[in-house]
């Protein structure tokens, strides 16, 4: 290998990177862990024992409207929605509609129920007010947890955001709720708002709407999106995914081209095991 030194100093640099992001996994899923631990917990305070999912979302709405006193932040804008420690403790964050979601989302499935977010664009593709999907009996139901309401019509049936794409439906649905503005409207909306990457988002969508169709309904992004916990340790893992992938086609490089013999790991602790056990006798 010293006669490559550019292959050494690329095999050295790959090796280190290895070792890193796996470091950072195991602290990604310790995070995650412990979050997971704080949120069940709490939604385990919020929602009674044995509960059918209406009843654990009403309960998670009825404390988000009328809980115990919250914390006041000095400096709100330092909040972190994506934190649940913050964004469920936080008087500011609880009354914005991206802060309540994803603390409604975050208790939703803690408590065992299938949450996502869902955001209200605007004609020209900007959020307007931000939402969550609950699943219930096969059918994705629309909750606001901004509003503390679940969409239903005056006959009970829950609505799914198809049914409030219909003008006349939201009108009777919020009828009565100071502050709702006509611009929350379900004409247009998206789980994933992939216009907020400069220059490349437009095209992404219209590419992976093309080859994927059900790309935003075939996975919950919510997580990876809205929770830092889980969208490190996602993206930690994928990155040790994609080094060790990198690390072994630069091993076949370096054995088959450069003919560059590699030790492996396990023979190199053999070795250190074999000399010790040498120097012992």
């Amino acid at each position: 290998m010293n006669r490559h030194p550019v292959y050494r100093y690329f095999w050295l640099t790959t090796n280190i990177l290895l070792v890193l992001v796996i470091a950072a996994s195991i602290y990604g899923f310790v995070w995650e862990y412990s979050t997971r631990q704080y949120l069940r917990g709490f939604s385990d305070a919020v929602v009674p024992s044995g509960a059918d999912t209406t009843q654990k979302v009403e309960a998670i709405l009825a404390w988000m409207q009328h809980g115990p006193t919250r914390l006041t932040a000095q400096a709100p804008s330092e909040l972190d929605t994506r934190d649940p420690r913050e964004s469920l403790n936080f008087r500011q964050l609880l009354e914005v509609c991206g802060g309540a979601t994803n603390a409604f989302v975050n208790l939703a499935m803690s408590s065992g129920v299938s949450a996502r977010r869902l955001l209200l664009l605007s004609s020209e593709r900007t959020t307007t007010h931000v939402v969550a999907e609950v699943k219930m009996d096969g059918r994705w139901i629309v909750v606001d947890p901004g509003f503390h309401f679940i969409a239903k019509d005056n006959a009970g049936r829950y609505l799914t955001r198809k049914d409030l794409e219909n003008p006349r439906v939201l009108e009777k649905v919020t009828a009565g709720l100071p502050g709702y503005l006509p611009a929350y409207n379900y004409a247009s909306t998206a789980h994933v708002r992939l216009s907020r990457i400069p220059m490349v988002g437009v095209f992404a969508r219209k590419i992976l709407d093309k080859v994927w169709p059900s790309w935003e309904e075939s996975i919950n992004w919510t997580l990876l999106l809205e929770r830092n916990s889980f969208a490190f340790f996602a993206t930690s893992l994928l990155a040790v995914f994609f080094i060790t992938c990198m690390r072994q086609l630069l091993g076949f490089y370096g054995s088959w081209v450069l003919g560059v013999e590699r030790k492996g790991l396990h023979r190199q602790f053999w070795r250190v095991g074999t000399l010790l056990l040498g120097q012992q006798q």
